[in-house]
């Protein structure tokens, strides 16, 4: 196994379906711009109430990815 050297980089996904959709699009649009995505951990989550029921998910992220080898 080789060694991995990661960067972390923190993002923020929202939803109006739920979590885990807001995790999901912050993912894929990262995805389309970062390069060898390995890991997320979720740092936070929260959300907007409106009439008394949840209209809106965020999600707070790190997103780990292995720097690609300069030789």
């Amino acid at each position: 196994m080789s060694d991995h050297i990661y960067k972390v980089v923190q993002l923020v996904g929202s939803s109006t379906v739920g979590v885990d959709d807001a995790v999901r699009n912050a993912i894929g649009r990262a995805s389309q711009t970062l390069k060898n995505l390995r890991w997320f951990r979720v740092t936070d989550v929260r959300g907007n109430i409106e009439g008394g029921a949840v209209s809106h998910y965020q999600v707070t992220l790190e997103v780990g990815f292995t720097l690609e080898d300069s030789r």
